[in-house]
């Protein structure tokens, strides 16, 4: 089975940085290159939201809430998917997760149902 691992999070001030990394494994058929991918994020009682996404080819599209301050990458190389975060403010305080579209070789849902397989998450918090 396909599987996410995220690392990167923890404690930061307002205005900080921090990258969050997401390696992928359990690829069969398709490779890691062959995936859009994308980072989303769950503020406390709140809901899921999107942040990042990464086509197959590589372009990247950002939600409002992460333009200007987060760049996310593919790593092929390393199966890993890369999110570089920014000026941090308080409200960017969540849990981030990586998620992988259903299906290789297709386009980006910018919906978490666009996605099938999902890591257990890194905590992010900004203060």
């Amino acid at each position: 089975d396909m599987q996410l691992v995220e690392s990167g999070g923890g404690s930061v001030q307002t205005g900080g940085s921090l990258r969050l990394s997401c390696v992928a494994s359990g690829f069969t058929k398709y490779s890691f290159s062959d995936y859009c991918m994308a980072w989303f994020r769950r503020p406390l009682g709140k809901e899921r939201e999107g942040v990042a996404y990464v086509e197959t080819d590589g372009r990247t599209i950002y939600e409002d809430s992460a333009k200007g301050r987060f760049t996310t990458s593919k790593g092929n190389a390393k199966n890993t998917l890369y999110l570089q975060m920014t000026n941090l403010k308080a409200e960017d305080t969540a849990m981030y997760y990586c998620a992988q579209c259903w299906i290789a070789r297709t386009s980006v849902v910018r919906r978490p149902g666009g996605f099938g397989t999902w890591g257990q998450g890194t905590q992010v918090t900004v203060s």
